[in-house]
């Protein structure tokens, strides 16, 4: 069941140039539970009074299965943004109304296929990095494998991208590839990949009998790798979607 509540924000920083990583507390002291992969609800007015809200995936990095004290989440500054203005201008200490969690892009345990490929743009990064805890304990049960294509336009657009190549370095069954669009690394790394997501995956070879995926991010992107992983023969069933949309 979602639930109403304020979060108070006890800590920020810009995760890259137009996105602000905020840490957040519930006022009431209560911890939230959450599955990775679920997002929530940040409730406000337009300056004309008018009720909106905006949804963000939950980024805690936790154990995988417990309620969190912190609620971290990722946003990115849109020009005009209605939103932009209520959380881009939070101050610490500052309080903003939520409800959640709510979603269903999680990691299902009735799911038996050996690789996971795991595609996200810009804040669509954000579920993965909750799911963490998730993915070490499936890939300590043998037989899986986990690849993350992540696309950015340029290097510092990469959010978290030290963190999941650190994880990568620890466990030999996730793989790491930052998709750069525009412009590459000032020192590339072998696990770089040049081009859009959806481009890449071509090289991994998607098949039915092996493959679950999970599209994350931008429409365009997500509707394009959808499109491909079909061609592949991916049943839909075995693709999981998530569409982040920029609003005003």
């Amino acid at each position: 069941m979602a639930d109403q509540f304020q979060l108070r924000l006890v800590d920020s920083h810009m995760l890259a140039p137009t996105v602000r990583h905020l840490v957040f507390e519930r006022v009431d002291g209560l911890p939230l539970s959450f599955q990775p992969g679920q997002f929530l609800q940040v409730h406000f007015h337009y300056d004309d009074g008018t009720a909106t809200k905006r949804s963000y995936s939950v980024g805690t990095v936790g154990d995988g299965a417990s309620p969190v004290q912190q609620v971290e989440i990722a946003v990115s500054y849109v020009e005009g943004g209605a939103a932009t203005k209520v959380l881009g201008e939070l101050g610490h200490g500052g309080v903003i109304d939520a409800s959640g969690p709510y979603g269903r892009f999680c990691l299902q345990e009735a799911d038996t296929h050996p690789r996971y490929l795991l595609l996200a743009t810009g804040t669509g990064v954000t579920p993965y990095r909750a799911m963490l805890p998730q993915i070490e304990k499936l890939l300590a049960k043998g037989g899986r494998e986990v690849v993350l294509l992540y696309g950015a336009r340029n290097e510092t657009e990469l959010l978290y991208g030290e963190e999941f190549e650190a994880f990568a370095q620890t466990h030999p069954g996730f793989l790491f590839h930052g998709c750069l669009s525009r412009d590459a690394r000032a020192v590339p790394r072998s696990t770089d990949r040049s081009g859009h997501v959806q481009h890449v995956l071509a090289e991994l070879g998607p098949q039915a009998e092996r493959d679950i995926a999970y599209l994350c991010g931008n429409p365009n992107m997500v509707d394009a790798a959808f499109a491909a992983l079909q061609e592949f023969g991916l049943p839909v069933k075995q693709i999981r979607r998530e569409k982040y949309i920029s609003s005003r």
